[in-house]
C-alpha cells in the first residue's frame, strides 16, 4: 500500500476518534487512551466526556468503618484502584462522600493530635490524592461529634462546568436545632472560608447521594425539602454562598438526586408506601417522568424501608436500590421493568457511594 493512503491515529479528526472510542468496551477504552497525550485529553475534555463510556460503579467500606474501601462494579476494571492503596496509610481513611469521579475521606495521621482530623480529597481513575488542610472545627474535635458539635460533609465537583472542587463543612452546636456554620474548602484558592452564623439548618441528611451541577449544589433535608447552594465563584471576592430552598416533589424524602446529559437535576423518590418510585425531572418545576411498580420488580408485597434509593442513572435507563433485610445491590432496568442483583452484601453494610470514574487532573 502506498504511504500516503495509510491512515494513522494521528491525522484521524478529534470528533471520529472519540466517535470510536464511545463505542468500544470500557477496559478496551482504558487501554486506548495511553495511545498518545491527545487520546488521554480526550477523557478530560468537557465537549467529549459525554460521549465516551463510563461504567456505574460504588465504593464502600466495611461494617465497622475501619476497613479497607472496596469498588463494586458492573464490569470490572483493573485500572480503577477503588481501595485507594496509592494513599499513604489508605487503611486509615474513611470515606465520606464521592462525586463526579473524585473522593473525599476522612484521614487521621498518626503524627496528629487523637482528636485532629484532615480531609483528602483522591481520584482512583488517575491516582492523584491531595490532603487537605485541618478546618476550624476539626482542630478541636473530630467528626463523630465531640465537644458538642456536629458536622456534615459534602465533596462538590463537575468537570464539565470548572476543573475547582470544593467541600462542604456544615458545623452545628447541637444535632437538632442550633446555629450552622458553613466551612468551605476552595481548591482554587487552597483554604478554608469560614462563614459565621450561615444559617439555621435542621437535619441535613448524611450520607445521602445529593447533586452538584453547573457550580449548584443540591442537598436533601429531613424536611423533605432541598437545600440548593450557589455563587461559589465569588468566594474569591470574599463573598459567601447563598442559599435557598425548593420543595421535593411527590412524598418527598429517602430520594436520590441524579442529573441529565443535558444538565437538568433529576430525583427518584419513593411512591405511597414504597410500592413504587416515582422520577421526576426538574427546569422551572418538577415533572414526573416515570412511575415504576417496585413491588412488580421485587414479585411480592413492598412495605416501608424495604429498599433503599442509592443512585439514579437515567442516561443508562438504570435505578439501583439496596435491599435492607437481603442485604443486596440492585439494579433496576426502566425500560425491562426487571431487578437483578449487582452485589451480595453480606460483608457490606449501607451506604453505598455513585461511583463513575473522571480522567480530569487532581487541581493542586
Amino acid at each position: 500500500m502506498a504511504s500516503e493512503n495509510v491512515v494513522t491515529a494521528a491525522n484521524l479528526p478529534d470528533d471520529l476518534v472519540v466517535e470510536i472510542l464511545s463505542r468500544v468496551p470500557f477496559k478496551s477504552f482504558c487501554r486506548f487512551k495511553c495511545v498518545c497525550k491527545a487520546w488521554l485529553a480526550f477523557s478530560s475534555d468537557p465537549h467529549y466526556r459525554q460521549k465516551l463510556p463510563k461504567i456505574p460503579s460504588f465504593l464502600h467500606q466495611g461494617q465497622s468503618g475501619t476497613s479497607a474501601i472496596q469498588l463494586v462494579s458492573l464490569s470490572p476494571n483493573k485500572n480503577i484502584d477503588g481501595a485507594l492503596t496509592f494513599v499513604p496509610q489508605y487503611e486509615q481513611l474513611h470515606l465520606v462522600d464521592c462525586c463526579n469521579g473524585l473522593v473525599l475521606c476522612l484521614y487521621k495521621s498518626s503524627r496528629s493530635s487523637a482528636d485532629t482530623c484532615s480531609f483528602i480529597v483522591c481520584n482512583p481513575a488517575t491516582r492523584e490524592w491531595r490532603i487537605l488542610p485541618v478546618p476550624e472545627s476539626h482542630s478541636h474535635s473530630n467528626e463523630t461529634g465531640h465537644c458538642g458539635c456536629f458536622f456534615t460533609a459534602f465533596l462538590a465537583f463537575d468537570p464539565s462546568w470548572s476543573e475547582q472542587f470544593y467541600v462542604f463543612n456544615i458545623r452545628r452546636h447541637h444535632w437538632l436545632n442550633g446555629t450552622s456554620k458553613l466551612e468551605v474548602f476552595s481548591s482554587d484558592l487552597s483554604t478554608w472560608l469560614v462563614y459565621d452564623e450561615w444559617t439555621r439548618i435542621r437535619n441535613i441528611l448524611v450520607n445521602k447521594p445529593h447533586s452538584f451541577i453547573r457550580g449548584i449544589l443540591h442537598v436533601q433535608l429531613d424536611s423533605m425539602d432541598t437545600l440548593v447552594v450557589e455563587g461559589l465563584q465569588a468566594m474569591s471576592s470574599s463573598v459567601a454562598p447563598h442559599h435557598s430552598i425548593i420543595k421535593m416533589p411527590g412524598f418527598g424524602g429517602n430520594g436520590c438526586f441524579g442529573q441529565s446529559s443535558a444538565g437538568f437535576l433529576q430525583c427518584a423518590i419513593p411512591g405511597e408506601k414504597y410500592r413504587s418510585i416515582e422520577v421526576f425531572s426538574f427546569g422551572d418545576k418538577w415533572s414526573l417522568k416515570h412511575r415504576l411498580n417496585m413491588q412488580n420488580a421485587f414479585g411480592r408485597r413492598v412495605f416501608r424501608c424495604i429498599y433503599t434509593i442509592v443512585a439514579l442513572d437515567l442516561e443508562r435507563g438504570s435505578l439501583f436500590l439496596f435491599e435492607r433485610d437481603a442485604n443486596k445491590l440492585l439494579v433496576y432496568d426502566i425500560d425491562t421493568r426487571k431487578l437483578t442483583e449487582v452485589k451480595d452484601g453480606r460483608c457490606w453494610s449501607w451506604p453505598y457511594h455513585y461511583y463513575v470514574a473522571c480522567y480530569s487532573k487532581l487541581p493542586r
